[in-house]
C-alpha cells in the first residue's frame, strides 16, 4: 500500500525483535519524535483495510524504532507483521511547513511552463540526495522530463488546484 490523500505511511515493519512480541519498525517519516507521543496506529497492507492497534514505543536502534503493537505477544505472531506498514489518518499527519509538500500529494499534478505550456503529469519525485527530482510524464512522448526540485525550477504548485508551473532552464529537455 502506498500512501494515499487518506492515510500517510510512517514506517515499515521490518522483523520481529525478540521473543515477547516486539517489532523493528524502518521510518518512513521526517519526524521521528512523532512515535514519542503515538498511542495508536493502523497497520496495513496493498489492497487490505488497514486495521487500528495500540502503539507503544519500546526503543531506538540506528534508523529503526522498536515498537510494541496491539496484543502481539509472541516472535511467532509479530513475524506475521513483517513487511506490513504503519499508517495514520491523514488528519493527523504531521503539518508540514509553507512550501513543503508530502510526495504523495504531488505525484499527479499537472505540469504547466511558465508560459502556460502544458508539458504533463508528475509521475515520481526521486530522492537521489541534494534535492528531489521530479519526473514529469509528457504526453505524447516516452521520453520523461527529470525536473530538479529548486526554487530557480519549481515556480508554484498549488496542489488544490492540481497543477505546477515550472521554469524550464536551458538544457533541462535536451538529451
Amino acid at each position: 500500500m502506498k500512501a494515499s490523500r487518506d492515510w500517510v505511511v510512517i514506517g515499515e515493519i521490518a522483523r520481529p525483535h525478540g521473543v515477547q512480541g516486539a517489532v523493528k519498525v524502518t521510518m518512513h517519516t521526517d519526524y521521528p519524535q512523532r512515535f514519542d507521543s503515538l498511542a495508536k496506529v493502523y497497520v496495513g497492507q496493498e489492497g487490505a483495510e488497514p486495521k487500528q492497534m495500540s502503539f507503544t514505543l519500546v526503543g531506538r536502534h540506528k534508523e529503526q524504532i522498536i515498537c510494541r503493537l496491539g496484543g502481539i505477544g509472541s516472535r511467532e505472531a509479530a513475524e506475521e507483521l513483517r513487511g506490513m506498514l504503519l499508517l495514520v489518518p491523514r488528519e493527523e499527519a504531521v503539518q508540514l511547513p509553507t512550501e513543503h509538500y508530502y510526495i504523495f500529494d504531488l505525484v499527479g499534478l499537472a505540469v504547466y511552463s511558465e508560459d502556460g505550456e502544458y508539458l504533463g503529469r508528475l509521475k515520481e519525485v526521486l530522492q537521489p540526495g541534494a534535492n528531489d527530482v521530479y519526473v514529469v510524464e509528457p504526453r505524447g512522448s516516452d521520453r520523461d522530463i527529470l525536473l530538479p526540485a529548486i526554487g530557480d525550477v519549481i515556480l508554484d504548485v498549488d496542489v488544490n488546484k492540481g497543477r505546477m508551473s515550472v521554469r524550464l532552464l536551458p538544457g533541462l529537455l535536451d538529451l
